[in-house]
């Protein structure tokens, strides 16, 4: 795979990094508030501009003093501009020069790789004026720019890519428009089929991101004791002892009702949009809390969805052995309807039993995927109806699986079969084929149908 060269949009809090992140994109990919501190993860995203692909890095407001959150914050800002191969420092055209802007100013000259300063909120030839007090900052002409309305984004994605270094294996003087392998490959549209695509779900500040980062294995989300911190889907692709994962942090889900502003909406609407596409999902669920009704919503939405789900019982070490066994058995009550699914109990803070997430999840995935000949389907439903019939004399006449992901079969049947009964073939199914807790579907045509 082609390794892309990454440019970071980097500057103080509410400057217009999302938008401009957005702006590129041609699509509402990062969540936008006229409030600072909305973006607090970095977040990584496959962009091109005339056929030359890059990965564009959204980061958090960089804040010269602040709480311990904003603190977190700006570290991941900075950790995102030493990486890049190229960074770009937006600044306000209607307040000027900031001391923020000369601080980050002072970590990018620190950096080795160019730097370009995009002066945003000038959306109008009146305003151009503005940007020369931002060549102070010492990174040359800056570039206008209106991130809302489009006005001098081409320009600057223009001075971008000259700026690029050639990605990895690929040669200086290749020619990247009009390549179509090279660019399937950029994009991962080929690999995408072999990844793993895992999303940690749950409610606010149940220990999602710092799950997230003991997968990853290095500090991507930012964790905070603060419920709410992640605001936005954070992905990140890893490889594994199982294979290549997809790795995906959510914002923390609380119900409609108690969602006040946009910005809380659309991480909402990110998140079940992250569960939809999922291999798996891993609901994580706060153990010195229990099950809660939220988290049994939770874990409902992902039943609908029909992907398999792995219950991360988080925290487990602050209980005790008295707690322990009341917290199973209401978890295994409130729960009862997601089967068998594999529960683990671990601590995402020390990283204790995370270890085993990994081979778990494999397995999860592989039955998921898993596709079963028609004879052995067959064979199994007529030993499952020799062993017990259906009353009133129905029965299945033929039985073939139609779909993966999950698993579904169809059943056709001489007339209405119970929902006991199908339950019962579903069970038989299960069992025969070792399918653990991969939610399945059974579809059953009538004969007259």
């Amino acid at each position: 795979m082609t390794t892309l060269p990454t440019v970071a949009i980097v500057g103080r809090p509410n400057v217009g990094k999302s938008t401009l992140m957005n702006r590129v994109l041609g699509r509402r990919e990062a969540i936008v508030e006229e409030r600072p501190g909305v973006t607090r993860d970095r977040k990584e995203v496959v962009a091109d501009w005339q056929g030359r692909f890059f990965v564009l890095v959204d980061t958090g407001g960089w804040s010269l003093a602040g709480d311990d959150l904003d603190d977190k914050v700006s570290r991941q800002s900075e950790q995102a501009m030493y990486a890049a191969d190229v960074a770009v420092l937006v600044v306000d055209a209607t307040t000027g020069v900031t001391s923020e802007d000369d601080r980050v100013a002072d970590l990018l000259r620190r950096r080795e790789g160019p730097t370009l300063v995009a002066v945003n909120k000038v959306d109008d030839q009146s305003r151009e004026s503005l940007i020369w007090e931002f060549m102070s900052l010492g990174f040359g002409d800056p570039f206008p720019l209106s991130a809302l309305h489009g006005r001098g984004s081409g320009d600057l994605l223009d001075a971008i890519v000259a700026l690029l270094p050639p990605a990895e294996g690929e040669e200086p003087d290749d020619e990247w428009i009009g390549d179509d392998d090279l660019a399937g490959d950029a994009l991962g549209e080929d690999a995408d089929e072999d990844l793993i695509s895992v999303a940690i779900v749950g409610r606010p500040n149940v220990g999602k991101s710092t799950l997230f980062n003991r997968l990853v294995g290095e500090d991507r989300s930012v964790v905070h004791d603060m419920p709410g911190t992640t605001r936005d889907s954070v992905d990140t692709v890893i490889e594994t002892e199982v294979g290549t994962v997809r790795i995906v942090d959510t914002a923390g889900l609380r119900r409609r009702s108690r969602i006040d502003d946009g910005t809380e909406y659309y991480a909402m609407t990110r998140a079940l949009s992250s569960i939809d596409r999922a291999d798996i999902a891993l609901l994580v669920i706060d153990a010195t809390q229990g099950v809660t009704h939220q988290d049994q919503r939770l874990a409902e939405r992902i039943d609908v969805a029909g992907c398999p789900i792995i219950i991360v019982m988080n925290k487990w070490e602050m209980l005790d052995a008295d707690s322990r066994p009341v917290v199973e058995r209401s978890m295994e009550r409130k729960l009862h309807f997601l089967g068998e699914a594999p529960i683990m109990r671990i601590s995402a803070i020390s990283g204790r039993g995370v270890q085993r997430l990994m081979p778990l999840l494999s397995r999860s995935v592989d039955d998921y995927h898993r596709r079963v000949p028609t004879r052995q389907v067959n064979q199994v439903i007529r030993e499952a109806q020799i062993a017990q019939a259906a009353p009133g004399g129905a029965r299945v006449l033929y039985a073939t699986q139609g779909a993966i992901d999950p698993p579904t079969f169809t059943l056709f049947a001489n007339r209405r079969l119970p929902q006991t009964y199908v339950r019962y073939l579903e069970r038989a199914l299960r069992e025969a084929f070792d399918l653990g807790s991969t939610p399945i579907k059974l579809r059953v045509r009538n004969r007259s149908e």
